[in-house]
């Protein structure tokens, strides 16, 4: 009954671990197809403008937030994976977009002002976008693109009442005072729909029809820096990393089995499923990785093989004490419970500190090491306590040196 036990013991301990290191290493092969990239692993287009000032200070805050609201929604409709938008001091907007290669399809979409007039021959305002409720790309009779717009019912009225005083006159469209059709009014249009034709590309109307979608801008932005990071820069650095990251952890795993053997073996076993843990929680909270997060992800693979080796330290001396195994590890898990509780808070402290006061690169790492120390908490305390018990019960613990106690 007693072998029956320890076999079963040693077969669940086996199986147990197998399951969560084939688990964790396949999630962490394949965690491109789980994760974002961010602009300095992926490439794509950085831009930071600044808004005018008008003096008014409230004012000037109240246009910028707009500002960023009117950009973000046009952003969404580029279909940008994990764009960044954040503002920088009182009037600077940084924003990062992944993917993109094309600054100036990119500074198009994001700083025009997309002010939309109707004007009469004479140049007489008659009609602005801000009665527009929609604006579409389709294409005309002879395929050509074309804009349809449709306004509210106050512009609808306002409309009408302009193509009947201009009846068989142009009635110019300006898109930020450029001149992009002058259609001529052959009948009163009083449905409030209206066309722009003239447009040279099926592009051009689409980006068109986005700016005018999303409103204009409440504020002048001027473009103080625009930088295009090729992919092939960001690929060699994620290469570069991940190879340093693997040889790193390589190392590390190979000294916790010569100095710790079978205890170290248990820890390799957690650290694996600690990391394939630390991906899943970033997957499930859509972070972006950038390098960064890789930086913040090294350090607290670090701070997680402190926290076994001050376990298996403290084993040891229980053990030392003569106590029995499963004695040991119980008092060694009690009493390095504390000393690895104050190392990690002071770290999460930090963390959160960052998150909330840092902006870009820098809460990236604050992200990923705030989820790194919280996982390597849950797998030193948690997942290595119950395969050394596990292991301990079964008597697959001989004796001391597989903890890498030197007998005399």
């Amino acid at each position: 009954m007693v072998l029956k036990k320890r076999t079963r013991g040693f077969i669940f301990f086996i199986t147990i671990s197998v399951i969560l290191v084939a688990a964790s290493s396949f999630y962490l092969m394949n965690w491109e197809r789980f994760l974002n990239k961010g602009l300095d692993l992926e490439g794509g287009v950085y831009v930071l403008l600044e808004a005018e000032t008008t003096g008014d200070e409230e004012k000037d805050r109240d246009a910028v937030e707009r500002a960023m609201t009117i950009i973000r929604s046009r952003i969404d409709e580029l279909g940008v994976t994990e764009p960044v938008l954040q503002r920088e001091g009182e009037r600077r907007i940084r924003i990062e977009l992944p993917g993109i290669e094309d600054q100036a399809q990119a500074m198009e979409a994001i700083g025009r002002t997309a002010m939309l007039t109707f004007q009469s021959p004479d140049g007489e305002v008659l009609l602005t976008g801000a009665n527009l409720e929609t604006a579409h790309f389709t294409r005309g009779q002879y395929n050509e693109p074309i804009v349809t717009l449709e306004f509210d019912s106050e512009g609808a009225q306002m409309f009408a009442e302009a193509t009947q005083r201009h009846l068989n006159e142009p009635l110019s469209i300006y898109l930020d005072d450029e001149l992009v059709s002058a259609p001529m009014v052959q009948s009163v249009i009083t449905d409030g729909n209206a066309i722009i034709t003239g447009i040279p590309s099926a592009e051009e109307a689409n980006t068109i029809a986005m700016l005018l979608r999303s409103g204009a801008l409440p504020v002048d932005l001027s473009e103080l820096e625009t930088r295009s990071i090729g992919p092939l820069l960001g690929e060699n650095a994620l290469g570069l990393s991940f190879t340093a990251g693997m040889i790193g952890l390589l190392l590390v795993l190979v000294f916790m089995v010569v100095v710790y053997r079978f205890a170290g073996l248990v820890a390799d076993i957690s650290l694996v499923v600690y990391l394939g843990l630390v991906f899943l929680m970033l997957s499930g909270l859509n972070a972006t990785i950038t390098l960064p997060g890789l930086a913040g992800l090294i350090l607290s693979i670090g701070m997680a093989v402190d926290a076994n080796v001050l376990i298996f330290e403290r084993i040891k001396e229980e053990i030392r004490d003569g106590k029995t195994m499963l004695t040991a590890i119980n008092s060694g898990f009690d009493r390095a419970f504390g000393a690895i509780l104050d190392a990690n808070i002071t770290t999460i402290i930090a963390a959160l500190v960052l998150l909330f006061i840092a902006s870009g690169p820098v809460r990236g790492f604050a992200v990923v090491l705030l989820v790194g120390v919280i996982c390597s908490l849950l797998a030193a305390l948690v997942l290595t306590r119950f395969l050394l018990r596990l292991a301990a019960r079964s008597k697959m613990i001989k004796s001391s040196k597989y903890l890498g106690i030197k007998e005399a």
